[in-house]
């Protein structure tokens, strides 16, 4: 067993009380693991909540796949090659079809 009833509780707590990667970071160092093994303990009890990520705008981040995908959907086309174009031409397409 890596960690202890008494240590995995004391990593619960620390980790709930200020949920993010710099206290992974000090469990790590004070308890001689990765942080990788601290987050993966912390997952395995259900309180470790992953970052996720944004773009500079507050946005969720999204690929010119899934604006491809979308834009077949709606104009119920098929529409292959279309996502060698740039990410905000296919936003703005995505925009205006969306807005009519």
């Amino acid at each position: 067993m890596n960690y202890s009833k008494e240590v995995t509780a004391k990593m619960v707590e620390a980790y709930s009380e200020a949920p993010n990667r710099q206290t992974v970071a000090i469990l790590a160092k004070e308890l001689g693991k990765s942080e990788k093994s601290i987050i993966g303990k912390l997952s395995k009890e259900g309180v470790y909540v992953r970052t996720v990520y944004k773009t500079k705008t507050g946005e969720r981040p999204i690929t010119k796949a899934e604006l491809v995908t979308e834009l077949e959907e709606k104009l119920e086309a098929n529409l292959e090659g279309l996502e060698k174009a740039p990410k905000n031409t296919l936003k703005n397409l995505l925009e205006a079809i969306c807005n009519d």
